[in-house]
């Protein structure tokens, strides 16, 4: 079977666009689009002339991947135009909520549009220049979002930075996307800030939007002195550099590690965003002005963005703020006061919730785990439910009223039509955990590159340890198939980015001739067009022998048989055997870094085992021999499903430490993966 062959969509005619004359061009597109279109602000599509599919250059527009009917056919827009339609119709709704001494403070979409303005005005005042960069660097927050937006009304290029990143990583991102301002949190950052200022020359101001300054500095200004300082910028001036903007050009730098080298710049197009939120939103049936979602991982990466700031934006929903430290353990009180219509969370955090109610279940009575277990069981026969037309298993309304609804209800998602995960492989035990208890977490897949989503499951598209259907107007490629069907994924659509900023061997590297976005991760489809991902090229072991081995399949069966296994990593290229690195499930300290203490569940293993230790070093230095032998036990189990002999873990040992991103085993990923 031929690459092409493999495509999961029909081909589409593509349509080029080119020049701003685009009143035929517009009418075209409505006649053929079969759903219906966003409004736009003044019937107007902004686009300019461009002739190729990709650029590197901030200033330099691209050709649009438009369809000749469909999703993928609707007329371009701009942030500010989809902006603009939400505020029309839906002004007085409720736009963002954050908590101001305990209180919950509101705005309204004609509130944040105003913010946004005022703001845009500010960035201009201090000397924003057309398509340069305005770092944000700082915890998720509605300054946040005002300073991102606004920059983009202004004509710059909105970038968040990582907080955690270093005083020189800061530097790179900002030197390169040749920020003329940045926006930071608090002191912690701007000391950060500080200690480079003087190797950013395109670098003219620095905003502080938490608590006030502890030392007044030339240039630098708190949130409420900068909103005030564009106050003298007439709205017309504004106005016309927002009227000049078109959606084929870039607002939005992404900064994506790479595993080697320096971050690469993803170039966002006003459209790639617009686009992408409208038909992600569409794609799992979103209702205007109805969702409510809380926002906590970090807008430095495209998945929170995405969602929390476009997608919420275009469906007039409510983005309700977490507190900075949500991931030490106050997500769990945010999300049981605002009760989302929708969650993402990345493994970790799913894990991390199964993990605290397994070990609540573990001190409940007898008969309470007897009802528990009982549930549990009817909510796995539910997966056919959802694979089917079936009803429901018999005993789930009476499960439902005694166990679903108050574990719903106590995680704060009892208003949740969707739970989502992205970012990284979630194991079958920690899907089959949740669906057990009627929480079907729906996996997302998608690169910085394709502006987060490119698959997506819901509700009516589900198979459990897929990553969905290709998002409606999108196509998928799986390139150079082998003989089981699995190939390297590549994307097709308005999704797929600009290109890397000033650096196109890179991006050439990422896009093909015919414009297809090379993701680099090995995938199949099933008989339904359900997208399975299976590893990734540059993982591949080829071992002495010449055989091609995955390792993430392997890794995450292991993980699978044996519970107190927090990372599983397969060695072996070039030679002669496989063996595998394993990390135990331990706390994580504030810094991040993994400790030598246990988790609770990790203790409980032992203990089922008939060990007492809560450290990983007390199993370590007693070569604890029931632990081991469970362990060799189920890597025993994991080579009897091998296809060969090769494909057999022969040694392995446990390391003293878990991974971690500031040890520097895991990069800073949180998404797409």
């Amino acid at each position: 079977m031929s690459a092409d062959e493999c495509i999961s969509q029909s081909d589409s005619k593509e349509i080029p666009v080119s020049g701003n004359d685009t009143e035929g061009y517009v009418d075209f597109i409505n006649e053929k689009c079969d759903e219906p279109a966003i409004p736009l602000t003044n019937g107007d599509v902004h686009l300019a002339q461009a002739q190729e599919l990709w650029s590197t250059a901030r200033d330099k527009p691209v050709k649009l991947r438009m369809e000749a009917s469909g999703l993928g056919s609707e007329p371009p827009m701009t942030i500010h135009q989809m902006f603009m339609s939400t505020v029309q119709k839906y002004g007085d709704y409720p736009a963002l909520r954050a908590k101001k001494d305990g209180i919950w403070v509101t705005l309204t979409y004609k509130e944040y549009y105003q913010h946004a303005r005022a703001a845009a005005k500010s960035f201009l005042k201090l000397g924003l220049e057309r398509f340069h960069g305005v770092g944000i660097l700082g915890f998720n927050s509605p300054e946040w979002f005002i300073a991102d937006v606004g920059c983009i009304l202004a004509g710059g290029l909105a970038t968040g930075i990582y907080t955690t990143n270093s005083p020189e990583a800061c530097h790179y991102v900002a030197h390169n996307c040749e920020a003329n301002v940045l926006v930071v949190e608090n002191n912690k950052q701007l000391i950060k800030i500080l200690q480079v200022r003087d190797q950013l020359p395109h670098l003219k101001a620095i905003v502080q939007y938490k608590g006030e300054l502890e030392q007044k500095l030339p240039n630098v200004y708190t949130w409420a002195e900068f909103m005030k300082f564009g106050a003298s910028v007439a709205d017309s001036e504004l106005d016309v550099l927002i009227d000049s903007q078109k959606a084929n050009e870039c607002c939005t730098l992404i900064y994506t590690s790479g595993t080697t080298g320096n971050p690469k710049g993803v170039m966002l197009s006003h459209d790639n965003i617009t686009w992408t939120a409208s038909a992600a939103g569409r794609m799992i049936n979103l209702k205007m002005a109805e969702e409510e979602l809380v926002s906590y991982l970090p807008l430095s990466h495209v998945a929170a963005q995405v969602q929390d700031m476009w997608i919420c934006m275009r469906f007039a929903g409510i983005t309700s703020f977490a507190e900075p430290d949500a991931l030490k353990g106050s997500l769990a009180n945010t999300l049981r006061d605002v009760r989302p219509t929708s969650f993402l969370g990345v493994p970790r955090v799913w894990e991390k919730m199964q993990e605290a109610m397994k070990a609540v279940g573990a001190k409940s009575s007898v008969t309470k785990k007897k009802i528990s277990d009982w549930a549990k069981g009817i909510g796995l026969q539910l997966i056919l439910f959802l694979y089917s037309d079936s009803s429901v298993p018999w005993g789930f309304t009476l499960a439902n009223a005694l166990v679903y609804k108050n574990v719903r209800k106590a995680l704060g998602l009892d208003r949740c039509r969707s739970c989502f995960t992205g970012a990284a492989p979630i194991t079958k035990d920690t899907l089959e955990y949740f669906m057990s208890l009627y929480i079907p977490i729906f996996e997302l897949y998608g690169m910085s590159e394709s502006t987060g989503p490119h698959t997506v499951s819901w509700a009516e598209g589900y198979r459990i340890m897929s990553c969905g259907k290709v998002l409606t107007g999108c196509k998928t490629k799986l390139d150079k198939p082998d003989n089981d069907g699995i190939g390297e994924i590549c994307f097709w659509g308005r999704h797929v980015f600009m290109g890397y900023l000033n650096m196109p061997e890179k991006t050439e590297e990422a896009l093909d001739t015919d414009g297809w976005l090379h993701s680099g991760d090995l995938g199949k489809h099933d008989e339904d067009d359900f997208l399975f991902i299976t590893g990734r090229i540059k993982e591949l072991i080829i071992t002495a022998g010449g055989e091609n081995v995955p390792p993430v399949p392997i890794e995450d069966a292991l993980k699978e048989e044996v519970s107190i296994i927090s990372n599983a990593m397969l060695v072996g290229d070039k030679k002669k055997f496989l063996s595998m690195l394993l990390t135990l499930k331990c706390n994580i300290d504030d810094n991040g870094d993994a400790t030598d203490e246990l988790t609770p569940l990790a203790v409980d293993y032992c203990q089922q085992h008939g060990v007492i230790a809560s450290k990983v070093s007390e199993i370590i230095n007693k070569k604890e021999p029931a632990i081991y032998k469970a362990i060799q036990e189920g890597i025993d189990r994991v080579n009897a499903k091998a296809t060969s002999n090769a494909q057999r873990v022969q040694k392995w040992t446990i390391l003293q430490r878990d991974f971690s991103i500031s040890s520097g085993e895991l990069g800073e990923c949180y998404f797409f993966i």
